[in-house]
């Protein structure tokens, strides 16, 4: 071999050892950053719920859903999916998170729109007094899991609060590398894969604890703001754009208190865009809830009981207003 062609050789060989160095350092790093990341197997599943929607739609029996229904936990915790399904036939999925804001909830919907076009799309309007960023941690528990896209990339920007970077999103081990001393079984046994913790997004809960007074904390101005609104309105577009009937929702849970400002907002905005509006808090004792016996945790939350009448509620709502069917003999044939 000639000194020239000895050069190339070399050259190459720096080459292919600088790639391969490059790929181990990544690798490494990338089932570093995979070990400390919190898991959220154990008494905190919330924080697993927006990666689990990509199993579901990774198995062609339930990647479709008629009824994508989005919001914090007052829909991922009150409405049961599976009495959606066992008794009208309606294949849902509750697309929630924990403090879930307008614009995280649009967010997800334009995600959602890659896999999968639904019939309706239901949308808690709780959220919508809040009007800034909240918190990191609930931030982290929706953000982490979301596969990264265009749609990710601009809703953590609209959700960080003011002291979190951008950086740490985008390599997790930044904002959770103090967590070795915190590792646990847990870290490793679902360091590849976490199975689902709820049932088509639904997180159930079977206790029961009665509810009690709450008190009614006076707030000032009840005007929701600019961003909520505008999150409103790109949501309430896109389901014009993608052919979509939105339907707007409050759940019956007695704390945080609804004010009644909030309700005469909400029924404007549907006057006004001629949308479906159901406030499911005044119509609690129609639907059947006891807030006796159908709450885990006085009053905040349904428990499974409570989330079933809920549902019964909403699933009779949907064969008679929206254009959804029954579709359980169509899923036995197949």
């Amino acid at each position: 071999m000639d000194k020239k062609n000895r050069k190339v050789h070399r050259r190459a060989l720096t080459a292919v050892r600088a790639v391969a160095v490059t790929l181990c350092t990544l690798l490494i790093l990338g089932g570093l950053q995979r070990l400390v990341v919190p898991k959220y197997m154990g008494d905190v599943p919330e924080g697993s719920m927006t990666g689990e929607y990509y199993l579901e739609m990774a198995d062609p029996k339930t990647a479709q859903h008629d009824v994508i229904i989005l919001g914090d936990c007052e829909v991922y915790e009150n409405i049961s999916t599976e009495t959606l399904w066992e008794e009208y036939g309606i294949r849902s999925y509750i697309r929630g998170n924990p403090k879930q804001t307008m614009w995280q909830s649009y967010g997800l919907l334009q995600e959602t729109l890659k896999y999968e076009t639904p019939k309706v799309v239901i949308l808690s309007v709780f959220a919508m007094q809040f009007d800034a960023p909240q918190s990191e941690i609930y931030n982290r528990m929706m953000l982490d899991s979301m596969r990264w896209s265009k749609e990710k990339v601009e809703t953590i920007r609209a959700s960080m609060t003011e002291k979190e970077s951008f950086l740490s999103y985008v390599f997790p081990v930044l904002r959770y590398h103090e967590r070795w001393n915190q590792l646990t079984e847990e870290d490793f046994t679902y360091f590849f894969q976490r199975p689902n913790r709820t049932i088509h997004g639904y997180l159930p809960h079977y206790g029961v604890k009665a509810a009690k007074e709450w008190p009614q904390v006076p707030i000032g101005d009840e005007n929701f703001g600019q961003q909520a609104y505008e999150y409103l309105d790109k949501i309430r577009l896109l389901c014009e754009e993608n052919g979509i009937t939105l339907i707007l929702i409050k759940a019956p849970s007695l704390y945080p208190t609804w004010y009644e400002g909030y309700e005469e907002q909400i029924e404007e905005y549907a006057r006004s865009y001629e949308l479906s509006y159901y406030n499911y808090l005044e119509m609690a004792e129609d639907i059947g809830i006891d807030y006796s016996t159908d709450t885990y945790d006085g009053g905040l939350h349904l428990n499974d009981e409570g989330a079933k009448k809920l549902a019964r509620a909403i699933g009779q709502m949907l064969m008679e207003k929206a254009e959804v069917t029954d579709q359980r003999d169509e899923s036995k044939e197949q």
